[in-house]
């Protein structure tokens, strides 16, 4: 009896939280609308398997999986005037070669097309005299931030940004961020207060 109780908690909750994301205004991270206090927040995705490391700043710092990548660092953002959740930060696996990094970006990308359309802006070039040849001269420019590699996705609950990124010389990865247009825009709307 027990059993079937539990089960069917466990049935309607799923059925509850996704019917909650699909009407949600906001933009949705790992089925979840981004919205909310950090600590809400982190809590939601604790449920979706990832581990909290930490806070930061006004930034919750977690790991885990996500879109089939292993071992993610994601961190979710607020203001730190006003705890509200606005932005989400994935930073994908460091990779040690271009053929891998930017194996990375085009997997997401073509992702990200095939779910949001085509991309409203990117911009894919080297900032270099001449166009590197070899994996080793490409990891050299994205290193000495030579590399301009993004892709912005528009839709009306807010942007998707995916990116090739780097730290220092010795790090590279990519990075999915999400902005929602809601609680961004009541960020900037109390930042224009304080003008």
């Amino acid at each position: 009896m027990k059993t079937k109780f539990f089960t069917s908690l466990i049935v309607l909750f799923t059925i509850v939280s996704s019917a909650q994301s699909q009407t949600s205004k906001h933009l949705i991270f790992k089925g979840v609308p981004i919205d909310g206090t950090l600590n809400e927040y982190v809590t939601k995705m604790k449920l979706n398997g990832f581990t909290h490391l930490g806070n930061e700043d006004g930034t919750a710092i977690l790991k885990g999986d996500f879109a089939g990548y292993k071992g993610c660092s994601v961190g979710v953002s607020t203001l730190k005037q006003k705890n509200l959740v606005h932005k989400i930060a994935v930073i994908f696996p460091e990779k040690e070669t271009w053929s891998t990094l930017s194996g990375n970006y085009y997997d997401l990308k073509q992702m990200l097309t095939e779910k949001y359309g085509e991309p409203s802006e990117t911009l894919e070039k080297f900032d270099s005299y001449s166009e590197p040849k070899d994996d080793g001269s490409k990891m050299y420019s994205v290193k000495f931030d030579n590399c301009k590699y993004y892709s912005v996705f528009e839709t009306e609950k807010g942007n998707i940004e995916l990116s090739i990124k780097h730290d220092g010389v010795t790090s590279c990865f990519v990075v999915l961020a999400y902005f929602d247009k809601i609680n961004s825009d009541i960020i900037k709307s109390q930042a224009k207060d304080d003008l």
